[in-house]
């Protein structure tokens, strides 16, 4: 697992733009909105820009997951010229796709993704907006891997270090801008 550290430019911008929401979506929660980001055309383009910066030449495709890795990963794709993969809640891509099934703390879920959308060999680059458990990630790696693609760097706004997200997805690149 291999830490890299964002530029004081990176993390000024995304801190400058995080709303902190108390008491959503359970009271004792402190939620941090990336809403006022993703608001400001000046702040997102910087944000898009930097992060193409920092990945042109080393990714082939970009894998959002839902749904704020869409925000993300979209706008990133295009600024890299490639392609966007798709990873979503079950039920919710049409076929063929495959599928995988996690633990959660709280019960369990389901991440699929449509397989034609993964190259093989593809260097697919996962994107969301916050790590926290690691579930969904750790599904998302797997996904692409049995698709024929290699992903091994997750990119993320912010990481809820306390949640054990990293330690889920040992021997994976974990990039967060921020970390709480």
């Amino acid at each position: 697992m291999t830490e890299n550290t964002f530029p004081q430019d990176i993390v000024d911008l995304v801190q400058s733009h995080i709303r902190e929401v108390n008491d959503f979506p359970a009271p004792g929660v402190l939620f941090q909105d990336v809403t006022p980001l993703i608001a400001d055309p000046k702040a997102f383009t910087a944000l898009i820009n930097i992060l193409a910066d920092r990945y042109r030449g080393k990714v082939d495709a970009i894998a959002g997951l839902e749904s704020r890795g869409f925000i993300l990963g979209a706008p990133l794709a295009v600024a890299l010229g490639v392609g966007m993969i798709t990873v979503r809640k079950a039920g919710r891509l049409p076929g063929p796709v495959v599928g995988i099934d996690y633990d959660l703390e709280y019960g369990s879920a389901r991440m699929e993704l449509q397989p034609f959308t993964v190259n093989d060999g593809d260097r697919v680059l996962v994107i969301d907006d916050v790590l926290a458990t690691g579930g969904t990630a750790n599904a998302a790696f797997e996904l692409i891997e049995a698709a024929g693609g290699k992903a091994d760097t997750l990119c993320v706004l912010m990481e809820i270090e306390s949640l054990g997200g990293r330690e889920r997805l040992a021997g994976r690149n974990v990039e967060a801008v921020l970390t709480y």
